[in-house]
């Protein structure tokens, strides 16, 4: 480990390495917008392994060469003439908000709420806030509780909106705020932890790879030497996967994100039974509800240095784990996440 940081920091600034610092991990970081603010940095005190050097940290997904973008003409964004109409149920975004995700604890007066808004006490119409984060004090940009306890998914503003960059309604398109650190764990392969405080509903970053079609995922699974480790690394895009859809693109099998050799830090991030994020579904432009962002974010406070976690199979039925024929669980991945909750295996 130490031996490969010495050659990076004392031999590539040099131009004749030009090659060799494309296979570099730390010049990769080093090329994110956001490195001087918010560094990516690795780390190991336990043994003399290196990540991977077939694995290339990148700051976004690609897509793999037969998925197609959205034709321009079918891209559409809101219209709201300011910012903060963006907050309202009234921003074309919101438009597929469902309506128990939108109010919350302390961003609200208390009064009842209908789809129209409400009146105040002298009789002012009040507009109904429907995006997804708090708007005021120090969680301003953290999502809000109800959201958080939900697996509902997130719709932002983004590129195509007529609001400024700066809008309420746009945390995830506006990137990671946070430094994270890659470190080798104990017991589990590589993990990623925070360098800073963390808040609950605070945006981590997202889940990137190769955006590739669900025949060459099960084929890329099919050439896996365990499949089950594959899966580790494959997220299928199905949040809005309906067969009855007027869209064919979510009508069919859904489009699944490898970040298995290409990908960001959260690659990294090990699972737990008791997690301290989560991952959610974020839609920029509608059009591209296919190809949606797997967003983290944190689910309660997370101290300087805890090691980040999310469960890998959240939201999925395993009241019959304790039943399983002891043979077939020989074959199930054993968890090695330590909680109190563990549920002993992963799938």
């Amino acid at each position: 480990m130490e031996q490969a940081m010495r050659r990076h920091f004392f031999h590539h600034g040099e131009e004749a390495l030009e090659a060799e610092k494309k296979h570099c991990h730390w010049c990769q970081i080093r090329t994110f917008a956001t490195h001087s603010r918010y560094p990516i940095t690795i780390v190991n005190t336990e043994d003399d392994t290196m990540i991977q050097p077939n694995f290339r940290f990148m700051d976004d997904s690609i897509r793999a060469h037969d998925i197609k973008p959205t034709r321009k003409e079918f891209l559409t964004g809101c219209e709201c003439d300011e910012d903060e109409d963006c907050q309202y149920s009234s921003c074309t975004c919101l438009q597929d908000v469902e309506d128990d995700s939108t109010d919350d604890d302390d961003d609200n007066d208390g009064s009842s709420v209908s789809e129209e808004g409400t009146e105040d006490e002298w009789g002012n119409y009040v507009r109904k806030k429907a995006y997804a984060y708090h708007s005021h004090g120090a969680r301003a940009g953290h999502l809000r509780s109800k959201v958080l306890a939900s697996r509902n998914p997130i719709y932002e503003c983004h590129t195509s909106c007529a609001c400024g960059p700066n809008c309420p309604n746009r945390v995830v398109e506006r990137g990671r705020k946070l430094p994270l650190q890659v470190f080798r764990t104990g017991n589990r392969g590589w993990g990623v932890r925070g360098t800073v405080d963390i808040k609950k509903g605070q945006f981590i970053d997202k889940y990137m790879g190769e955006i590739i079609t669900a025949q060459e995922a099960n084929r890329r699974r099919a050439q896996s030497h365990i499949a089950q480790r594959k899966d580790v690394y494959l997220f299928a895009l199905d949040k809005f996967s309906n067969p009855d859809s007027f869209d064919e693109r979510l009508r069919g099998p859904p489009l699944e994100v490898d970040g298995e050799f290409i990908s960001g830090p959260t690659r990294f991030i090990n699972h737990s039974c008791d997690p301290n994020l989560r991952i959610f579904a974020r839609v920029g432009d509608h059009a591209d509800k296919h190809i949606h962002d797997l967003a983290f974010f944190a689910i309660r406070d997370i101290p300087r240095g805890e090691e980040l976690t999310f469960d890998y199979v959240d939201g999925v039925d395993d009241s019959d784990m304790d039943a399983l024929d002891p043979e077939k669980q020989k074959d199930m991945a054993r968890c090695l996440c330590g909680s109190k909750n563990c549920r002993g295996y992963l799938w």
